[in-house]
């Protein structure tokens, strides 16, 4: 059987439900880890989603940040919070277990900090974070287990991931520590599943609001599926959306999503 797992970060769920449940309609995808849903846990439209054949997690945060997790199988497992911080109110992350027809596939919505400006007080919160994440991510590489950590990484992996390497030189997503952090993550032994089956430069999965950045063409990859060995073996490929990008409200982001052969 084939699982498909998808990662988009929806810039608040109550704005952009029509487009999600649309997309949700015509993609069918297994699993969805959401970012950025923009309300607490009570506001978040279940029902809808439910209608759908999901089950429903999530971790919320009135007006900022918030993760989901939408899945067709049982979630199982859930914690919510990266571990290593226990000041760290922001809600970022989401991990479950998802008891899938194959087997059990463990898998993390990820919303890491975007940083700016860089250098300052939010560009530290945003490698500290990378450094728990990557502490979290060592241990659950020793499971030797299916595991996707997917989501809004805020890191532009390669100047080829950009429109304009320049414009982007000194932002906190493209900074060499960033760019250094991510890398980190991937000598773990993680892959990431869109260099791995594609590799392609130019295939953006976010395009500002700001100076006609989607009819320009100018955007950024920032959207990412990292996966342990057990999964990247099974991966068989890896598709951006971008035409949700070109609805009414759409968000600023579109959809990745991996199929895998489970």
């Amino acid at each position: 059987m084939t699982l498909s797992l998808a990662t988009w970060n929806v810039n608040s769920i109550k704005a952009r439900l029509p487009n999600i449940l649309d997309w949700l309609r015509e993609a069918r995808p297994d699993i969805v880890c959401l970012q950025e849903i923009k309300t607490v846990d009570e506001g978040f439209p279940r029902l809808e989603i439910e209608d759908l054949g999901y089950n429903v997690e999530t971790h919320g945060q009135k007006s900022y940040n918030g993760v989901a997790i939408l899945s067709r199988f049982p979630i199982e497992e859930c914690t919510p919070r990266l571990p290593g911080d226990e000041t760290d109110e922001q809600a970022r992350y989401l991990e479950a277990v998802i008891s899938a027809e194959s087997g059990p596939v463990r898998i993390a919505s990820i919303y890491l900090p975007n940083g700016n400006p860089a250098p300052g007080p939010k560009y530290d919160y945003k490698l500290a974070w990378m450094k728990r994440l990557h502490a979290h991510a060592q241990g659950l590489l020793a499971l030797e287990e299916p595991l996707i950590l997917a989501g809004d990484y805020n890191i532009i992996p390669r100047d080829s991931d950009c429109w304009d390497p320049a414009v982007w030189a000194d932002d906190a997503l493209a900074r060499p520590d960033s760019r250094a952090a991510f890398n980190a993550l991937k000598w773990l032994g993680l892959t990431e599943a869109f260099e791995q089956v594609d590799g392609r430069g130019h295939q953006y999965s976010f395009y500002d609001y700001q100076a006609g950045a989607w009819q320009k063409g100018h955007g950024i990859r920032i959207d990412h599926l990292l996966l342990s060995p057990q999964a990247a073996d099974r991966l068989k490929s890896v598709e951006i959306h971008r035409k949700t990008r070109g609805e009414q409200k759409a968000s600023d982001h579109v959809p990745v999503l991996g199929v895998f052969d489970l």
